[in-house]
């Protein structure tokens, strides 16, 4: 089962508008860097766009910045704006109610779920864009 990515690529992408400054970026040097199709990124786009982190114009001289400064934007919005508020789904299909395991097993990770997204959201809540740019610049210069 492959996990969903749109939450890191945007933190990736919304990361390399932040070092653009208030200059306007196009989706294909955001592609190269992501190492994606430039319509991934556009799709992506959408979404941070409808979630007002992200301001977009069409065109020749079109392009994205941010919406806010980075040290406004948590990542909890990022991960709202992108994904589904789950960590993880249930099956689609019901389970057998005549198997004890099976009558009982959605109500208990159902139960789990709920915990889990709570602490997820709120671990989220703590960090900014600001955060995931501090962090790789220290990266950066450890490397270097």
């Amino acid at each position: 089962m492959a996990s969903n990515s749109q939450f890191s690529i945007a933190v990736h992408v919304l990361a390399m508008l932040a070092r653009s400054c208030d200059e306007r970026v196009k989706s294909d040097y955001l592609a190269k860097s992501v190492n994606t199709n430039p319509v991934v990124i556009r799709r992506l786009m959408c979404s941070l766009h409808e979630a007002n982190l992200v301001v977009s114009q069409t065109g020749a001289c079109g392009g994205t910045c941010l919406a806010k400064k980075p040290e406004e934007i948590s990542l909890l919005e990022v991960f709202n704006a992108v994904s589904t508020s789950e960590v993880f789904s249930m099956h689609p299909n019901t389970p057998d109610q005549d198997c004890p395991i099976g009558r009982n097993i959605q109500r208990v990770l159902g139960g789990l779920q709920s915990e889990i997204d709570l602490v997820v959201q709120e671990k989220l809540a703590s960090y900014t864009l600001r955060d995931v740019i501090e962090s790789v610049e220290e990266s950066v210069v450890r490397v270097s």
